[in-house]
């Protein structure tokens, strides 16, 4: 199995919207990154609003300290994508703040 790239999703409530957006345009201006759609429900597997940030395999080292330092008190859930959606979004997991549970029924 090999890792061809990675998503982090910013994960924020209504009072955190401002906060993820700025995150998001600061992670775009510094690693040059897509940035998705703001979703302000929940999506997907994904417990509460989003945002999916996408990265190359070389770029999510220097993310994930960046990450770290910058993301204040946003949660940050980041997967690599390996072609297993179930097992990117269980095994090949990193989380940034307190981690949450996925609704992990439409991998099954």
């Amino acid at each position: 199995m090999r890792l061809r790239g990675f998503h982090a999703h910013i994960y924020f409530d209504a009072t955190e919207v401002d906060a993820a957006r700025a995150f998001a345009a600061r992670a775009q201006e510094r690693f040059g990154m897509p940035v998705g759609h703001f979703h302000l429900v929940p999506i997907g597997p994904h417990p509460r609003g989003s945002c999916q940030l996408s990265l190359r395999p070389a770029q999510f080292g220097e993310f994930a300290t960046w990450a770290a330092e910058e993301r204040g008190d946003l949660t940050i859930f980041a997967h690599g994508l390996s072609g297993d959606d179930k097992a990117d979004h269980t095994h090949h997991v990193v989380w940034f703040g307190p981690s949450e549970e996925l609704d992990l029924s439409l991998f099954d």
